[in-house]
């Protein structure tokens, strides 16, 4: 009953028709959010705060609760529909939401990502009010060793299983890496790369370089050929598909797991979360569905989008529970529950159960909340594609001119988008995928202050890297992930040639 007590104690205050309202009103926002390239659940949730002084402390975070679930979802919308990831989260989404789009599967590839994001919510929300304290001793085991190999595990993992040529995809990694050691850095504040701009000393914004790469060429396509709706290759209307939704059970397990596991480490987040899951879905594939990935495989989608929900739970568990914060969502409401009077730690739990409970079922409920809204939306989220490709380009870029520009009211980060986004055309062009880069501004920063963190504190020893069984497992991952190539290289030669093959 010490857990069962405050759950059952707090869910009668989710019955307060202002907690209610607050929790539909805050899915409804965090959807839209979502959906408007360049924002995100923290730009939402940031600017919701100020508006949050005069409520109670259960109806804020309601609200808070519903505008994270919720954007996490609606990121996946512009992901299928057009190409372009709504908010860093959606990355994975494109690779198999918007072939399925341009096959004409446009409402099935939304209902996958609504229900495998309503699934992962509210898996994350159970494993918030049941595990909080046990999941949280997990990720206190990781050592900066352990975060070390983690990052180069994710870096070597997308730049070869993700490009057809693993040379592009080491060639996009490199380009990010570059990109993520712009700024002062952390251990010796000094500066790199700044190249005298006082707008690169906090480094090259993610929400800026995501937009450049994922929204301006989609934008450039559209204006220059038209979109798959124009060229006949997405037909909107006609019933339902018919599919087989027990398949997507394993792939909904697995990829749940993947989300609540990163979720509990600090300083990933949901966008890992659903590359790892998109990449592992991919690896326990039967060899011949394999590169049917990317192409329109519902598996790749829902694997992401299950992912990415399933980690926005698990991000809160350290932030509650030990005060620290596992991305910059999880800040945004540690400073939340600051501005209501609710220090996050131990005692919260002790002092103000009937809140933070409450709170806790506020992220089941709104999971539920997203799927209703999501069902009820998704007739008019696929009209977009009804807009003329020709008007549709120029709407896009007006929209993340003024998504970027608000980030930080700086007109240089909006350069530097539209610098990014001609980058990303050309490199579309020459077949270099764009996620690498994405990932290692990402991972790159982690990777290398978690390296010198580990030398500095074994005073240049480097058998503390692979002091660990942690680091042991994660580098067997990487030795594993950089032979895959070479081992599909010789299937490839030892296979027998094609019946009636010359």
């Amino acid at each position: 009953m010490d857990l069962f007590g405050p759950i059952i104690s707090a869910a009668p205050q989710l019955l307060d028709p202002a907690v209610m309202l607050a929790m539909v009103v805050g899915t409804a926002v965090g959807i839209a959010v979502g959906a408007l390239p360049g924002l995100s659940a923290t730009m939402g949730i940031a600017v919701l705060i100020p508006l949050t002084f005069s409520m109670s402390p259960l109806v804020a975070l309601g609200m808070i609760a519903g505008i994270y679930n919720g954007a996490m979802y609606g990121g996946s919308i512009p992901a299928i529909l057009l190409r372009i990831p709504g908010t860093p989260a959606g990355i994975a989404t494109v690779f198999d939401g918007h072939e399925m789009a341009k096959q004409g599967r446009a409402r099935l590839a939304l209902d996958i990502s609504l229900t495998s994001s309503s699934i992962g919510s509210a898996v994350s929300a159970l494993a918030l009010l049941f595990l909080a304290p046990p999941l949280a001793a997990v990720a206190l085991q990781f050592s900066p060793a352990d975060y070390f190999w983690l990052a180069l595990f994710g870096l070597t993992t997308i730049s070869v299983l993700l490009a057809d040529n693993p040379a592009k995809g080491f060639l996009s990694a490199c380009l990010g890496l570059i990109l993520g050691m712009v700024g002062i850095d952390g251990l010796t504040g000094t500066e790199r790369f700044t190249f005298n701009q006082l707008d690169l000393l906090s480094g090259v914004d993610i929400i800026v370089l995501l937009t450049g790469l994922y929204a301006i060429p989609p934008a450039l396509e559209l204006m220059l050929d038209g979109n798959a709706v124009a060229k006949g290759n997405l037909e909107l209307g006609g019933k339902r598909e018919k599919f087989r939704w027990r398949t997507l059970i394993p792939v909904w397990i697995r990829s749940s797991v993947i989300g609540l596991v990163i979720g509990l480490i600090p300083a990933l987040g949901g966008n890992i979360a659903a590359i790892l899951a998109w990449n592992e879905q991919r690896r326990a594939t039967p060899e011949k569905d394999k590169p049917n990935y990317g192409k329109g495989m519902p598996e790749g989608l829902a694997a992401p989008e299950c992912a990415n929900n399933a980690d926005t739970g698990a991000t809160l568990i350290p932030a509650l529970t030990l005060g620290v914060p596992g991305n910059a969502v999880a800040a945004v409401i540690l400073g939340a529950l600051l501005v209501h009077g609710l220090r996050p730690g131990p005692e919260l739990f002790r002092d103000n159960a009937d809140t933070v409970y409450g709170f806790m079922l506020t992220m089941l409920v709104t999971a539920a909340l997203m799927y209703i809204i999501g069902k009820l939306g998704a007739r008019a989220f696929i009209n977009v594609l009804r807009l003329p490709p020709r008007l549709l380009g120029p709407m896009i870029l007006a929209l993340t001119t003024v998504g970027v520009y608000a980030v930080h009211n700086s007109m240089f980060e909006v350069w530097m988008m539209l610098g990014f986004g001609l980058l990303g055309f050309i490199m579309e062009r020459l077949s270099i995928p764009t996620a690498p880069a994405v990932l290692a501004v990402i991972l790159g920063p982690m990777a290398e202050e978690s390296l010198r963190r580990a030398l500095l504190i074994s005073r240049g020893d480097a058998t503390y890297l692979v002091a660990s069984p942690i680091s042991w497992v994660l580098v067997a991952l990487i030795v594993l992930t950089l032979l895959t190539p070479l081992w599909r290289r010789l299937r490839a030669k030892k296979a027998p040639p094609a019946p009636g093959a010359a």
